[in-house]
């Protein structure tokens, strides 16, 4: 099975399951070291602040898959007139992953490649589509506000042209 397939199943399985935004758009949201790894076992620093924000904020608008090169998030990006919008739990929980990145590498967290936040789905002829969001050093921090404001401007190329 390739990447994918196995993406492409996830993804469906999403589909089927979630009681979240069902008339949105479902998209992955992967937040990935640019090399190497950004999982528990490398980084557990960043994941006891990650669990730890999960702990105290439950969430049933999305669903949270650990990966060797750093977490996804499959969400609904919920459509408006304006384009879409995700919700502000799903974006303070990306600001959170991205500052736990940070963070985890201040108290020994192993190495320090660049964070990418990428966007994927399929359009409605069933073609992966990827998109990156932004590129940030792993040492640097950033905004919430930097974060939701690219995180918008990539979401709207995800909407399918038919719903344009």
């Amino acid at each position: 099975m390739t990447w994918e397939d196995e993406f492409r199943q996830r993804m469906n399985e999403f589909k089927a399951t979630s009681q979240a935004h069902r008339n949105g758009i479902p998209v992955s949201i992967k937040i990935r070291v640019s090399d190497g790894c950004f999982h528990r076992e490398h980084s557990p620093h960043a994941y006891q602040i990650i669990d730890e924000y999960r702990q105290s904020h439950p969430f049933d608008n999305f669903t949270f898959v650990e990966h060797e090169n750093g977490p996804e998030l499959l969400v609904y990006l919920s459509l408006i007139a304006a384009g879409v919008t995700l919700t502000a739990s799903v974006i303070d929980f990306i600001t959170t992953i991205i500052r736990a990145r940070s963070e985890g590498i201040k108290y020994g967290d192993c190495k320090s490649e660049r964070i990418e936040l990428v966007l994927r789905g399929f359009d409605e002829d069933g073609q992966l589509k990827e998109v990156k969001a932004l590129e940030i050093n792993s040492r640097r921090p950033v905004s919430r506000y930097h974060i939701e404001k690219t995180l918008m401007i990539s979401a709207n190329k995800m909407i399918p042209k038919k719903q344009k």
